[in-house]
C-alpha cells in the first residue's frame, strides 16, 4: 500500500474545481498542426487540417499551472464565451471548438473574464517567435526532439532550456510548451512539465 500510495504521490495532478485566480504560472502551449492532424484531426474531419489554412504552430493554450500539477474547470462567475468570441480565436487556435474547451478547462481557472483571457492568449502567442525553418519542409522528416528545441531557443535567445519542453505523441513531435509568469515573462518550469520527448526520429510532416 505504502509503495502504491508513493507511486500516486508522484504524479502530476489535475485539480478539478479550485477556487479560480489561485496559480503560479503559465503553460503556453503551441501545437504542430501538422502532425496533429496526421494522428487526429484527419480522422475527426476537423476544419483545422484543410491545406486552405496553412496552419503551422497553433496555440492548444494557456495553461494556469502550480509548481506541481494545475487546476481546471474551476469555479468562476464569468460568463462563458460567446460564439462570436470563440470564432475570432480560430485564426490562431484552429476551430473555434478549442477556444470553447480551453476557457472551460483552462480559462476559467485564470481569475479573467473569457474576453481577457483571450486577449491575454493572443498577447502570449504574439510574443513567441515560431521558428520559420519548418514552414520550409517540403516533405515529412524524421528528426530528434532537441532539433525542436534548438530551432525555438534560437529564435527567442532570451529563453533558457528549462523554460521550454518539447512533447511527443504516436511518434510525432506534438507541441513546444513555454512556461510564463502571469505578466508573461519566461520562466523555468515546474519538474512535471519540463519533461522532454526523448526520441531520437519523430515525425515531423510539412505545413499543407
Amino acid at each position: 500500500m505504502l509503495t502504491l500510495l508513493t507511486i500516486l504521490w508522484a504524479l502530476p495532478a489535475a485539480a478539478d474545481g479550485e477556487a479560480t485566480g489561485e496559480f503560479d504560472y503559465y503553460v503556453l502551449s503551441l501545437s504542430w498542426s501538422p502532425n496533429w492532424c496526421a494522428v487526429t484531426g484527419d480522422s475527426q474531419g476537423s476544419d483545422q487540417c484543410d491545406a486552405r489554412h496553412d496552419h503551422g504552430w497553433i496555440m492548444h493554450g494557456l495553461w494556469p499551472q502550480y509548481h506541481r500539477g494545475y487546476p481546471s474547470h474551476c469555479r468562476t462567475g464569468e460568463r462563458p464565451p460567446s460564439r462570436g468570441m470563440t470564432a475570432a480565436m480560430a485564426d490562431i487556435m484552429g476551430t473555434s471548438g478549442l477556444a470553447w474547451h480551453q476557457w472551460k478547462k483552462h480559462g476559467t481557472c485564470s481569475g479573467l473574464s473569457a474576453a481577457e483571457y483571450y486577449a491575454l492568449s493572443r498577447e502570449a502567442y504574439g510574443l513567441v517567435n515560431r521558428p520559420e525553418v519548418f514552414r520550409k519542409l517540403d516533405k515529412t522528416v524524421k528528426l530528434p526532439a532537441s532539433v525542436v528545441e534548438d530551432a525555438f531557443i534560437k529564435a527567442n535567445p532570451d529563453w533558457e532550456r528549462d523554460m521550454l519542453t518539447i512533447t511527443c505523441k504516436d511518434g510525432h513531435i506534438q507541441e513546444a510548451r513555454l512556461c510564463l509568469s502571469r505578466d508573461l515573462d519566461p520562466v523555468p518550469c515546474g519538474q512535471d512539465v519540463i519533461r522532454d520527448c526523448r526520441m531520437k526520429n519523430a515525425v515531423f510532416a510539412p505545413v499543407r
